[in-house]
């Protein structure tokens, strides 16, 4: 017999509620991402690349799921925690705009920027660092993975509808904002997953490495 087919996965105990707000926050997202395609004024987002956020954000939250089902389900079980970080920052984002919060609370959108840029990083983390490892590697991890999305995500922003906006004269200014505010979200989600580990919490599933 193989090594591979002797190998045993370990199915860690995951609580029901983050599995069901797994399941639910995807289905939302998708009845969401549905209603501001075919009703972009009502959801807030005319003019803010609706049909962009329902390509974009169905890719980047069954991107996990497709992988493990793809390459990793033989070595790992599903890394529900990680996968439900993701789609939370797509679910936020589109129901912050069909709440119409971005233009309503002054401070929403900076928030935005330090939770799901923090979010994604703790994400990534999860998913490629060893537990044991210490606060230089997690900071270094999350950095680099924070602000690489922080930045893809300025650049898809101003190309998809900023720079058409009248908003375009302010966005300089917004810009170096958000990628800070994101940069500290990255390093938050660090001391936090950190944290956590030291004290004996998140520590499966195992990552992928």
């Amino acid at each position: 017999m193989t090594e591979a087919a002797t190998t045993t996965i370990e199915h860690p105990l995951t609580p029901t509620l983050a599995k069901t707000a797994n399941v639910l926050a995807k289905a939302a997202l998708l009845l969401l991402l549905l209603f501001a395609v075919l009703h972009p004024d009502q959801a807030n987002l005319r003019d803010k690349a609706a049909g962009m956020r329902a390509i974009g954000y169905p890719l980047m939250a069954f991107t996990v799921p497709v992988l493990w089902w793809a390459l990793w389900r033989d070595r790992i079980s599903f890394p529900w925690l990680p996968d439900l970080l993701i789609t939370i920052t797509c679910f936020t984002d589109i129901l912050g705009n069909r709440m119409d919060l971005y233009d309503t609370v002054v401070w929403f959108d900076d928030w935005m920027h330090v939770m799901n840029t923090g979010l994604l990083a703790a994400a990534f983390v999860l998913l490629t660092l060893p537990r044991e490892v210490g606060f230089g590697r997690v900071l270094e991890r999350a950095l680099a993975f924070g602000a690489t999305a922080a930045i893809a995500w300025e650049v898809g922003e101003y190309f998809a509808f900023i720079s058409r906006s009248t908003e375009r004269e302010f966005a300089y200014a917004d810009t170096l904002g958000d990628l800070s505010l994101g940069t500290a979200g990255a390093v938050l989600a660090a001391v936090v997953l950190h944290r956590a580990w030291r004290r004996g919490h998140l520590l499966d599933p195992r990552p992928l490495t």
